[in-house]
């Protein structure tokens, strides 16, 4: 599966990830957040920036800054757990962060599947989580299968329709794979992620056909002229709508959080007032279902001729997460890129806050002409 096409080539600068990681943190710090919350909104953005998901990296970092200071995402926050039945909780986030709150239930989570061989928590009273990936694969680390998933503000059309409607609404999927890397699925239900599309406002290129509409639902090539995205599924499009009324239901609906057409916009709406965003996650104990070594070989087999399968002229067969996890060891070697967009933000933040940049502000712009990649994952919202 192959989402659009990747605009990592072009950047402004290449940054090593440690450089990354503390200048987020301190950005975080001077914002006012505490030190649980900038230990999981920085580990969700460098999830998403080491695995290629630039829309969900770093680039969120000014916003996150923004809402932390204007006072609509909680940086000290007192979250709290209460227990529905035996096998699943409902966390109050208190407004804090979304990583923050969504890390900490898939640890609930995955703590009452260690006893239980399932569990389940619903998040209300959040805010914006990043790639709904991060969580999912927290629980395949540990042994577990992870999901996650989150409502988003209303920007995504219906199928056939002319405004916007349901949130990006993205789904995770994380499944632990014996000897080897997680067999991970994260993807928005619209066409695109919100976050994708003002990273190719970022970088002043086209729009992918069929992604984005104008105010009358027609098609938009110009990201400055789009004013929704289209569900998932092109032609069959009301399979994309139908998903992400599911996730709705789990993420908005089961946990008592604002409906996606209720919330106010993440970007440029009213930075004070808290939005109560919903998100839902679960983790399995593969072997409450199937012992261990039957589990782990059937993934395996189940993996092994998925790679071998036989690939059409020009196409590669890859599953979810192999694209990522090289486009990890590719940045681990090469550097993070940052858009335009991104270097300004930084910038801005440095000379607000007294912080160091994490790249030399003198220094040439650089850029990659060969890691054109494409993303296996259409990103979370």
């Amino acid at each position: 599966m192959s989402g659009p096409t990747d605009m990592a080539d072009m950047v402004s600068r290449k940054v090593r990830e440690d450089n990354l990681d503390r200048f987020c943190r301190q950005a975080l710090a001077a914002a006012g957040a505490d030190e649980a919350t900038t230990d999981a909104a920085a580990r969700a953005m460098m999830h998403a920036s080491r695995l290629g998901v630039d829309s969900h990296g770093v680039r969120l970092l000014p916003h996150y800054v923004s809402v932390l200071i204007g006072g609509r995402v909680n940086g000290r926050p007192h979250m709290k757990l209460a227990g529905g039945s035996a096998a699943v909780a409902t966390l109050d986030a208190d407004d804090g962060h979304g990583a923050l709150a969504t890390f900490t239930a898939m640890e609930h989570a995955v703590e009452i599947a260690a006893r239980l061989g399932i569990g389940a928590v619903a998040v209300r009273r959040s805010s914006h989580f990043g790639a709904a990936g991060a969580y999912a694969l927290a629980a395949a680390e540990s042994g577990f299968i992870g999901l996650a998933t989150c409502n988003a503000d209303s920007v995504v059309r219906l199928h056939d329709g002319a405004a916007p409607f349901h949130g990006t609404n993205p789904i995770a999927c994380a499944v632990p794979v014996p000897e080897g890397r997680p067999w991970l699925l994260d993807m928005a239900t619209s066409a695109i992620p919100y976050n994708r599309m003002r990273l190719y406002k970022s970088l002043g290129v086209p729009l992918p056909a069929g992604v984005a509409s104008m105010a009358d639902g027609r098609d938009a090539v110009d990201a400055d002229d789009a004013e929704m995205l289209a569900p998932i599924g092109g032609e069959f499009g009301f399979k994309g709508a139908g998903l992400a009324g599911l996730l709705e239901i789990f993420s908005a609906v089961l946990t008592g959080a604002t409906l996606s057409f209720d919330l106010p916009r993440m970007v440029g709406s009213d930075l004070t007032t808290p939005r109560n965003l919903g998100a839902f996650v679960m983790a399995i104990r593969p072997d409450a279902f199937v012992d261990a070594e039957t589990f782990g070989n059937g993934m395996r087999r189940y993996l092994d001729r998925l790679r071998e399968s036989p690939v059409r002229p020009g196409g590669a067969v890859l599953a979810p997460g192999d694209r990522e996890w090289a486009e990890a060891e590719r940045r681990l070697a090469d550097g993070i890129p940052l858009d335009p967009e991104t270097v300004a933000g930084f910038e801005d933040l440095a000379g607000r806050f007294g912080l160091g940049l994490p790249f030399d502000p003198g220094g040439p712009a650089r850029s990659s002409e060969s890691t054109n990649q494409e993303e296996t994952k259409g990103e979370s919202r």
